[in-house]
């Protein structure tokens, strides 16, 4: 049996158990790309991924209003709250124990295919990037994938990101820098959808 064979029959039978314990998924339909989405993204190594990091509609009980972020880091989970009870879920990767971050912040801007430029302190962890300490344009082979969403308190910018990834196998583990990465096609349709101001909630 294929792979890909192999993931749509987890996938069935990840929905056949979900609906048992009546919880309801909905597949959400990928949004659409532009010309240079396409390009880049083409040029990023595909993962097989567990179903339960896929993308899908569910029923989602909180006291956040709609349009807010909510993330679990130890389930790898991103809800972006929608009316009615409901949330679009979201398989992440999230930073490991010594960098990952908690805490309750706002979206201050978003960029597509960001600039990247590594902070001093991880130039410090990781030396190798120092030919990059001046800045990365956005591309398939910048870390920071199709889309950003920067992450301020009180004004202040936290320097923790939501953002794509050209390294799709780490969703749903912990291994970044403490920054939340999603699949390229999920952080477009979650940067589609929420706003600047927007709350963003992690536990």
């Amino acid at each position: 049996m294929s792979s890909h064979s192999q993931i749509r029959g987890a996938l069935a039978l990840s929905i056949i158990a979900l609906a048992l314990t009546g919880c309801i998924y909905r597949g959400v339909p990928d949004p659409a790309l532009s010309a240079r989405d396409a390009e880049y993204m083409a040029l990023v190594p595909n993962a097989d991924m567990d179903p339960q990091f896929l993308r899908y509609e569910v029923d989602y009980k909180t006291t956040e209003k709609p349009g807010t972020i909510v993330i679990y880091t130890q389930d790898r989970l991103l809800y972006f709250v929608l009316p009615n009870g409901k949330a679009i879920r979201y398989g992440v990767g999230v930073g490991d124990e010594a960098f990952g971050w908690k805490g309750t912040a706002d979206v201050a801007r978003k960029a597509e295919w960001p600039r990247w430029t590594p902070p001093a302190e991880m130039l410090v962890r990781w030396p190798h990037l120092r030919p990059r300490a001046g800045g990365m344009e956005g591309g398939p082979d910048n870390p920071l994938g199709a889309r950003a969403i920067y992450l301020y308190q009180n004004g202040r910018d936290t320097l923790y990101r939501i953002h794509g990834t050209n390294e799709p196998e780490s969703i749903g583990r912990a291994s970044s820098s403490g920054c939340i990465r999603m699949r390229n096609v999920d952080v477009i349709d979650l940067f589609n959808r929420v706003g600047v101001g927007a709350k963003v909630v992690v536990i």
